[in-house]
């Protein structure tokens, strides 16, 4: 429950009041008779019941890990003040929370980092030998592989620091780490000589996405995975808008490369389309 005295009254002006006749209400009672205590002389009347406190904890308004030491008589705190060095393993307890609280994918992952993340994934979910490296796994390792970066670290903004591709790929082994350009590569070279970065986002089903006019002559789908997973390909008009989608590129020069041809003809008419897309030379510049 709450206290209060008139403005008009001289104890709103002195800290500490020991009040000894209020009007009982539950949340906020008017004190009628109270008398003005000094800090000093409550810190010897009940030198038996002060405890000291410290805590560090996150902070919602700093976006930050703040230890502070309280004196307290019950919830009554008396003095507080920062620490300055506080005891790197709370902190660092209190920064990893706050990582669980908002998920991994909160944590600030460059491209880079996130693309090595999604390799991983993919070859994980072909191998159950390579790590784990979904929201759930890594959450449950949070104080394993982040936890040591962290130390140190008070603030959210600090977390760029911390190099989570390096994270990532400090959870394979030697061979597994050599292994993985092999089994999922960034880039595939076209037939046009152009170097395509893939995307791993969905495991079940990498992208390369690509102008059309850049894979003439390709007979097959292009595999990762030893050779297992064939990419979606997302072939593109001279725009890069998607035009067709699929997974067996061979049965799209049979059948639907002429229905798209007749579309993209009438769009694009200064551009080649030829009629036998196999014996075609790709090109990165269509025009």
């Amino acid at each position: 429950m709450g206290a209060f005295v008139d403005e008009a009254d001289p104890l709103s002006r002195v800290d500490y009041i020991v009040a000894a006749e209020l009007d009982g209400k539950p949340s906020e009672s008017r004190i009628y008779l109270g008398a003005p205590l000094a800090l000093v002389d409550l810190e010897r009347e009940f030198s038996g019941q002060l405890s000291i406190e410290e805590k560090v904890a996150w902070d919602d308004a700093a976006d930050a890990v703040v230890a502070r030491r309280s004196e307290r008589l019950g919830a009554i705190v008396l003095r507080e003040s920062p620490i300055r060095d506080p005891d790197p393993e709370p902190v660092a307890a209190a920064l990893l929370d706050r990582v669980r609280r908002v998920g991994v994918g909160g944590l600030p992952w460059t491209d880079g980092a996130r693309r090595i993340r999604e390799r991983i994934r993919f070859l994980h979910r072909l191998d159950q030998g390579w790590p784990d490296v979904s929201d759930i796994a890594l959450l449950d390792s949070l104080s394993e592989w982040l936890g040591p970066a962290v130390r140190g670290i008070r603030r959210w903004d600090d977390l760029g620091r911390v190099d989570l591709a390096q994270l990532m790929l400090a959870r394979l082994s030697w061979e597994r780490r050599a292994a993985l350009d092999t089994l999922a590569p960034t880039h595939i070279q076209v037939p046009s000589g152009s170097r395509i970065a893939i995307d791993y986002a969905n495991p079940e089903a990498p992208v390369l996405a690509v102008r059309l006019q850049e894979v003439f002559g390709w007979t097959e789908t292009p595999r990762v995975g030893g050779g297992v997973v064939p990419l979606t390909l997302h072939l593109l008009s001279p725009a890069r808008r998607p035009v067709q989608v699929t997974r067996d590129l061979a049965s799209f020069w049979r059948t639907t490369y002429f229905e798209v041809r007749k579309d993209l003809k009438g769009r694009y008419p200064k551009h080649r389309w030829p009629d036998d897309p196999l014996q075609a030379s790709a090109s990165r510049r269509p025009r």
